[in-house]
């Protein structure tokens, strides 16, 4: 099944550490490109998310923001430093009869000294965090796939739509050639008349002969079949396909050019058209396939 290279995860969890968000949003991009936006918390596994991002996606330009709300006022639980408490009480003793009544200090500001109260286990905290941090990518991550498989499927539907409907036109295109040659015969045949001189008769074979060889398409038509077949045949696949259907459509926009300026049909002129337009249509798809 073809994948899209668009698509959008949103997933969260919450633990003693608080909130956690991970966002991941893909656009279509030549090559696999990752990049993140992550709280200094979450930047030393930055590469365990880059790996496990490569495991899963082949390409696309990946955007990846974390974000951690923590829990609210009153509700996360706190240790007292009572070493570190003695250490600053020790120092404003110090200091104190030196300063005088100026010098005074709120109990609050002590407690507000760096290293005096601080979260409570906030070493296994931390781990945890890192931990439901990679498990949150991993989520986010496979949602994400999975939204690029849908797109994928319509996107397959889509190609196929058109691959049908060139098909159509390549035998719409054939039914024509003995209409086109007997055409062109006699025009020739017209002109001959019209001018009133005699050609050999041998001659005159030879020349409808180059004509007709001009004006013939088949090898254009069984190339235009040959590609759509490819094209239906990558699409059914379950490789990444992105690349090789980019270059079907190349191949299939030549030869529908060179349908067209072979015609001197008015209706396989038209045709030849509408195939193109098909073509850029599927172009169009296939620019945002994986």
């Amino acid at each position: 099944m073809i994948a899209s290279m668009t698509g959008f995860a949103r997933k969260e969890a919450t633990g003693t550490w608080g909130t956690l968000v991970c966002e991941l949003r893909s656009v279509n991009h030549r090559f696999l490109e990752i990049g993140f936006r992550l709280p200094d918390g979450l930047r030393g596994i930055e590469g365990d998310f880059r790996r496990l991002a490569q495991a899963s996606l082949k390409r696309g330009k990946v955007d990846g923001t974390f974000s951690i709300r923590g829990v609210a006022a009153g509700e996360a639980a706190i240790d007292l430093d009572s070493e570190a408490l003695d250490r600053v009480i020790a120092a404003v003793s110090r200091v104190a009869p030196q300063l005088g009544a100026a010098g005074s200090v709120n109990v609050l500001d002590i407690l507000r000294w760096p290293g005096v109260l601080r979260d409570a286990g906030s070493d296994g905290q931390d781990q945890a965090l890192l931990d439901a941090a990679r498990g949150l990518f991993q989520e986010a991550l496979d949602e994400l796939s999975a939204a690029r498989l849908r797109e994928g499927e319509r996107m397959r539907d889509v190609i196929e739509q058109r691959c049908r409907a060139l098909a159509g036109y390549v035998t719409t295109v054939r039914g024509r050639a003995p209409e086109i040659r007997a055409r062109a015969q006699a025009k020739l045949q017209e002109r001959l008349a019209e001018l009133g001189v005699t050609v050999d008769a041998g001659r005159i074979e030879q020349e409808i002969a180059i004509l007709l060889q001009r004006l013939d398409a088949d090898e254009e038509l069984d190339r235009l079949s040959g590609h759509l077949e490819e094209t239906r045949r990558i699409i059914a696949s379950n490789e990444p396909a992105g690349r090789r259907l980019d270059f079907l459509m190349q191949e299939l926009n030549r030869e529908a050019n060179t349908l067209s300026s072979k015609s001197q049909d008015l209706e396989t002129t038209r045709i030849a058209v509408e195939m193109k337009v098909a073509i850029e249509q599927m172009r169009e798809q296939v620019q945002n396939i994986e």
